[in-house]
């Protein structure tokens, strides 16, 4: 009883919080971000793609999500723990490929040349992931974005780590090869910085009504742009997961400045962005 009290506090503070940053400002302030359409898109649950990691890359996407199982010590992407098979491995279907392709194009791994994101989502618990996950991060090192104390050595490819997020281990460590995805009250605490959650990313129907249908509401535009805002001002990207997934929803992020539009219908937002470009109205 006494710890849903204490949850139920830090809930009501963050929303307390998140309220008087949307009171602050009278109209929503339009992101002065612009992105290449490329460096906007973000294959949700990759791997279940005919061709994985291929089709998002031949398709100018630049971040890439894989669900990973830990399994007899073999990092093992599937969505759920009984679809793991032992060939696909976290290196079959993305570090060893990602390797050639770099090789191959004279270390460009989208046609810009913009560095890709590749977020590993932990399915299993995140401390023994994580210790899985290193050793073989080494083998790839002159690919990887690497973060030393509080300096950053920008890669071609950035991991980025979510689900069982190990954070307090990698915000102990003075040298790693990847960072975490953040979740927005991570964005009010002071002890996680930049280096250490360059993203945040979260659930969009926990935070938002509108699915897709009419017009969005003042008020929901309103909260959507006061947190791109304060992530932006942060230096972090953002990215929702869970929202509606057509044009209607990645016009809304083009407008407000979301960083990273999450969708599984790769044609669909590839053929959107490059028809519209770079959008800030």
């Amino acid at each position: 009883m006494h710890s849903r009290r204490i949850k139920g506090a830090i809930q009501s503070l963050w929303v307390l919080t998140l309220l008087s940053l949307i009171a602050c400002q009278t109209r929503p302030e339009i992101s002065e971000r612009s992105h290449p359409p490329e460096s906007r898109s973000h294959a949700h649950n990759d791997y279940e793609h005919s061709r994985p990691l291929m089709d998002a890359l031949e398709k100018g996407f630049s971040s890439v999500e894989a669900d990973v199982h830990l399994v007899d010590g073999a990092l093992l992407v599937a969505h759920d723990a009984d679809e793991v098979t032992p060939s696909r491995t976290l290196q079959n279907l993305y570090l060893d490929p990602l390797r050639a392709r770099f090789r191959e194009n004279h270390g460009k791994l989208t046609p810009s040349g913009a560095p890709l994101i590749l977020l590993i989502d932990f399915k299993t618990p995140g401390e023994a992931t994580y210790r899985a996950l290193e050793p073989v991060l080494k083998n790839y090192r002159k690919l990887l974005t690497s973060y030393h104390g509080g300096v950053v050595l920008p890669g071609a490819i950035s991991i980025i780590i979510s689900g069982n997020r190990p954070t307090e281990i990698l915000a102990k460590q003075t040298h790693r090869l990847a960072a975490i995805d953040g979740r927005l009250p991570d964005m009010q605490r002071r002890d996680l910085p930049v280096s250490l959650i360059p993203l945040i990313s979260d659930d969009w129907k926990k935070h938002f009504e509108w699915r897709g249908e009419s017009e969005i509401s003042p008020l929901e535009l309103q909260k959507l742009q006061t947190l791109v805002n304060v992530a932006h001002r942060q230096g972090r990207l953002i990215r929702f997961w869970g929202n509606p997934d057509q044009e209607s929803y990645w016009q809304l992020a083009q407008q407000t400045g979301v960083d990273l539009i999450n969708t599984d219908d790769l044609a669909g937002l590839s053929s959107f962005l490059r028809r519209t470009g770079p959008h800030i109205e």
